[in-house]
């Protein structure tokens, strides 16, 4: 199944739960195969920011289902594997702009459709450069981001996390943070459980 077929069965399956609160961050029903995933790590990094924005690429994903349908050829140009990112990334932003003249497409829509994966990493002071290109590369190399999937990588600094990094894309979050090995252990010390990343003073990457 092309990337574009998995995008119009995921706005389908997005429709569907595309009203919960913005709390629940996780899709209401079980979506199954690739285009499941994608719907869901979809649904998830909208919902991480506010009910706004998931409207809003409800909003986008059914007006590109529209104009696909409306322009059967627009799915080849999308799945072609001869043009170069930056043509197809030209082409998408014109298909966007086409599909929702009114209001400008949010960013995760055109993530979404361009293979891009927004990784956020949070750490208690800036990375070294030669460190984040590490990190980068080894998120590349891993079956988490995903094959042809292109990393937009930000560095939050909160010195709440203590220490370590929290890294955040899409529908995952690996917390390596000394702040969240500090609660597990006080969790154990005192036989509660621990508290969530998100209890971290603005650890949020939404």
């Amino acid at each position: 199944m092309s990337f574009v077929r998995q995008a119009v069965r995921a706005t389908r399956q997005v429709r569907t739960y595309a009203t919960p609160a913005a709390s629940a961050t996780l899709p209401p029903i079980q979506l199954n195969g690739l285009s499941g995933k994608y719907a869901g790590a979809l649904f998830t990094a909208a919902a991480k920011k506010d009910a706004a924005a998931l409207k809003k690429v409800e909003s986008d994903l059914l007006a590109v289902k529209a104009a696909i349908k409306a322009e059967p050829s627009i799915q080849d140009f999308l799945a072609n594997p001869v043009l170069s990112s930056s043509d197809k990334s030209s082409g998408i932003d014109a298909l966007l702009s086409k599909a929702s003249p009114k209001s400008a497409a949010s960013d995760l829509t055109k993530n979404f459709f361009e293979g891009e994966v927004k990784v956020t990493i949070t750490t208690a002071q800036p990375l070294e450069k030669d460190l984040q290109k590490r990190l980068e590369e080894a998120l590349k190399g891993s079956a988490l981001a995903g094959s042809g999937k292109t990393l937009i990588i930000e560095n939050k600094v909160n010195d709440a996390v203590l220490g370590g990094l929290v890294v955040d894309f899409g529908d995952k979050t690996v917390d390596l943070s000394v702040a969240s090995k500090v609660n597990k252990l006080n969790a154990q010390i005192s036989g509660k459980s621990p508290p969530s990343l998100f209890s971290i003073p603005n650890a949020s990457p939404y």
